[in-house]
């Protein structure tokens, strides 16, 4: 692997930003925006129906949505609109989100309130303002993977944060506010319910096994052959048994791994070109760029370490040109999904895109 420099500098209101290069750059812009107050960590509420925990962060109202491109947060700094990023240029680039779901705790709220405590970053992945992950060079992607390895690695010692969710959002159809190409890290104070809910499952096929349940479902794709995407020596990349989604595609290492910190440098080189192959697959199926979740599920930082193994889940809500999946009464109010196209047709329509 080639080399990764971390520089780390301050932001103007103190929030730490990275930036990750290959090259030998010496990094030393300072951000000369006008001093502003942090804000203060939102509320943690318990829903009683549930126990799930909610986040409430009211100072997320205010955040930017959809910019237009002179006005990019993400772009590199080069006229006197300050950006984010106070350098005219850079590779990527990973800085403290200014209006964050969750932060480190303060003193300054009433011992009364369960403080949203946490950390969000954003992951910026190219100074370049049109792409998205699956369009970068191969060697940049490689150095967004050191950076999410980097990052999972120093956020998982926060004494406040128990789970370290990567992800990348593509398309207005899935939420996207900003078109530059970047990702996020969420770091809760909880486990989430759904890896809860994956833990127990993970659990107990391991303790009836003794093999953790990412190696069983990889033995058995690799042993039914149907659903297969894409391999290498490192990497599978296949249409789960039961997909939640029109185009879901989950990417996993074939050596049982806990989460993203565990990578050697030899697996995670051979992430990009599968990462690559994948996504322009789901955009070659109907030859348009698709609107996608692309998630790492990984380990908690304390808990299920040997038995919840890390992988990278990739849903499209996209069903066919024009035509979208709605998360409708079954799938939004009761968590039960239902599916029109079987996982293996849409494993065969992925494999005979031509690339």
């Amino acid at each position: 692997m080639t080399f990764v420099k971390r520089t780390e500098l301050k932001m103007f209101d103190g929030r730490q930003i990275f930036y990750y290069d290959r090259e030998p750059v010496e990094r030393s812009a300072v951000d000369t925006r006008p001093v502003e107050p942090r804000p203060l960590p939102g509320e943690m509420r318990q829903d009683p129906l549930t126990g799930e925990w909610i986040a409430m962060a009211a100072h997320r109202q205010g955040r930017a949505f959809l910019p237009p491109k002179e006005f990019c947060p993400l772009c590199p700094t080069k006229t006197d609109f300050g950006t984010e990023i106070a350098d005219s240029t850079f590779e990527v680039v990973v800085f403290e989100n200014r209006s964050p779901s969750f932060s480190a705790p303060s003193s300054e709220l009433p011992a009364e309130v369960i403080q949203a405590s946490g950390r969000c970053e954003v992951v910026v992945f190219s100074d370049q303002h049109e792409g998205s992950f699956g369009s970068l060079e191969l060697a940049q992607m490689r150095t967004v993977m050191a950076a999410w390895i980097d990052r999972t690695r120093e956020i998982s010692t926060l004494p406040y944060v128990e789970q370290v969710f990567a992800f990348e959002n593509r398309g207005e159809e899935v939420g996207v506010t900003l078109n530059h190409p970047h990702g996020q890290i969420y770091s809760y104070p909880f486990i989430t319910p759904r890896t809860s809910k994956m833990l127990q499952v993970a659990q107990d096929h391991y303790d009836s096994t003794g093999v953790p349940l990412i190696s069983s479902i990889i033995a058995r794709e690799i042993k039914d052959q149907v659903r297969i995407i894409a391999q290498n020596e490192h990497w599978i990349a296949y249409v789960p048994f039961a997909a939640r989604y029109p185009f879901e595609i989950h990417v996993a290492p074939k050596v049982f791994l806990a989460d993203l910190a565990g990578l050697s440098d030899e697996v995670a080189d051979a992430f990009p070109e599968i990462a690559k192959e994948v996504l322009l697959r789901l955009d070659g199926v109907f030859g348009i760029q698709m609107a996608y979740i692309a998630a790492w599920h990984q380990a908690p930082v304390r808990v299920g370490r040997d038995v919840l193994g890390l992988h990278w889940q990739i849903t499209s809500i996209r069903r066919a040109p024009g035509k979208l999946k709605y998360l409708a009464g079954s799938e939004s109010a009761m968590g039960a999904f239902i599916m029109d196209v079987k996982p293996e047709q849409s494993a065969q329509q992925l494999r005979d895109v031509q690339l």
